[in-house]
């Protein structure tokens, strides 16, 4: 059970972290000052990879090891019900960056509004899950 424990936060950490990440990298890779460029440009590359290889990946095995973990572990609760809700804005804001980089790769400028909703969105989710997370009762 501590090495299912471990792989969970680990894949949490991933996963946050490049959610913070990535509406950032959106926001440059599609500011004013970008000239419009046909075909893929490498910061269009880069976007969809870190999205389908790093972001995608971290978020099925965090969940997919969470699950395991309240498998194992034991009964639905009233806290569990409410950190699954937090997680569920998550996976919108995951859904919403995937959504990003698409309008990304079409040449969409000025995203930067939308990404700086979406960072605000994780940070507010990472926030209540830890939260939650740090008063689980025992």
């Amino acid at each position: 059970m501590p090495w299912l424990k471990l792989l969970h936060i680990t894949a949490v950490i991933v996963w946050c972290g490049t959610l913070l990440y990535l509406p950032t990298l959106i926001a440059s890779a599609t500011g004013p000052q970008r000239a419009p460029v046909f075909g893929q440009s490498p910061h269009q590359q880069v976007l969809r990879g870190l999205f389908t290889l790093v972001v995608t990946p971290a978020a099925l095995v965090a969940i997919v090891s969470g699950t395991a973990i309240f498998v194992f572990m034991g009964p639905l609760t009233l806290w569990l019900v409410a950190k699954l809700a937090v997680v569920g804005l998550l996976v919108l804001a995951h859904a919403t960056c995937g959504l990003l980089v698409l309008r990304a790769e079409r040449g969409e400028t000025r995203l930067a509004g939308l990404c700086a909703a979406v960072t605000a969105l994780c940070i507010a989710a990472m926030a209540a899950v830890a939260w939650l997370v740090l008063r689980k009762p025992f």
